[in-house]
């Protein structure tokens, strides 16, 4: 017999699968809880709860109104990002928020008239001239996408500070003839510049076999709930194939994967029924209240973010980068964005949240909660669009 619970405790306990669409179970004959009515994804939000202005100053060392400085600071940006970009046209050379400054800076190709970058600057942001444009950027990654990657590279993407694209590296297997091989093959890809960052670790999936806990299950593997969409909720596709059943932290049948992939992505969404429903909340774990999900804009790169997963709960760091390809075992992933914040095995599947938008589903990453490390995710409007799917807002 599934418990009985009200909405609040139900949430906490019975998603410890730190969804960010979280998924409340009920007995059978429950009343199905009401529907929230879905909101366009504006910038504009509710006021950020004290728990989540505790969290940032914990994870970032801010002062109270640091914090709320900082978090409005980045609304300003995430709206000034596509009007900036359109401003610079074929100039665009890539954007990133500086926490510094607290604003949007955007890069322009070098050349590029006086009346363009003053429109630029009409956005609100701050400009930097640079050697390449995103556009030919991006053409030398999809080349290097085109490469077989050996074990000892972990990831590459466009890096829009400094103008190339930068390649990760296994530290320990910079010098492997494979590695060598494959830097030399992507500098001859195209005519920008090419450049390598060390790593401690390659990065792994954070699926994990069946533990104690709320989770949710496909077979032996527990993974996180990322977001709720009309219908059910999206997670990694490296948690289950399509067809596969999925139970809830009592066994319980929530439904079946609908859609799924991994390696190339690593998404997947599972139908949701037998007396199971969904909510916009992301878990907070008592770290901070559980948050409202309101949209999905895209939180622009150096902005803060936060995870919440079934083993770690709930962290914050910032975006590191967009379009990261990401080298696992099982074969490359496209299209990632890549953050500080940690992540553990069981945690895969589960929420990124910038205030109150939602941001994309956890992959995977290299490190642990208690040294710390880098995570993946796959962004959440990628995975909407794939499916047809609609994002269960407040």
């Amino acid at each position: 017999m599934r418990r009985t619970t009200t909405l609040s405790t139900g949430l906490a306990s019975l998603l410890l699968i730190g969804a960010w669409a979280t998924v409340a179970a009920g007995p059978a004959s429950a009343a199905p809880a009401p529907e929230a009515t879905p909101t366009s994804t504006s910038t504009s939000e509710a006021p950020a709860s004290d728990a989540l202005i505790d969290a940032m100053r914990r994870d970032f060392g801010l002062t109270r109104a640091g914090a709320k400085a900082r978090l409005a600071a980045e609304r300003t940006a995430t709206a000034a990002e596509p009007k900036a970009k359109r401003a610079a046209g074929a100039a665009y050379g890539g954007s990133w928020f500086d926490a510094d400054s607290g604003k949007l800076t955007v890069a322009v190709k070098s050349g590029t008239s006086a009346a363009t970058l003053a429109s630029v600057r009409d956005t609100g942001a701050n400009v930097r001239t640079v050697e390449y444009s995103a556009r030919q950027l991006d053409a030398a990654k999809t080349r290097i996408d085109k490469l077989a990657a050996p074990d000892g590279v972990s990831n590459w993407y466009v890096d829009a500070e400094s103008s190339s694209v930068v390649v990760g590296v296994v530290a320990a297997q910079r010098a492997d003839n494979d590695v060598r091989s494959f830097l030399a093959k992507a500098r001859a890809s195209g005519s920008v510049a090419v450049t390598v960052e060390e790593t401690p670790a390659a990065p792994e999936t954070f699926a994990a076999g069946t533990v104690g806990g709320d989770p949710f299950y496909t077979g032996n593997v527990r993974c996180s709930i990322g977001f709720s969409v009309h219908g059910g909720f999206v997670t990694a596709g490296h948690c289950g194939g399509a067809g596969q059943g999925v139970s809830g932290w009592d066994r319980s049948y929530i439904g079946n994967i609908q859609g799924s992939s991994f390696p190339d992505n690593d998404y997947a969404w599972v139908n949701v029924g037998s007396g199971w429903w969904t909510v916009p909340v992301v878990l907070g774990w008592g770290t901070v209240s559980d948050q409202l999900v309101r949209g999905s804009n895209e939180a622009p790169v150096g902005a803060s973010i936060c995870r919440s997963g079934s083993t770690t709960h709930w962290h914050c760091g910032n975006v590191l980068a967009k379009n990261e390809t990401v080298n696992y075992s099982q074969g490359a992933v496209r299209q990632m964005t890549k953050t500080s914040v940690c992540a553990e095995p069981g945690d895969s599947g589960g929420s990124f949240i910038s205030g109150d938008q939602a941001q994309g589903v956890t992959s995977g990453g290299w490190g642990n909660c208690s040294t710390g490390g880098e995570t993946w995710y796959q962004p959440i409007n990628e995975i909407l669009n794939r499916y047809g799917l609609t994002l269960h807002t407040a």
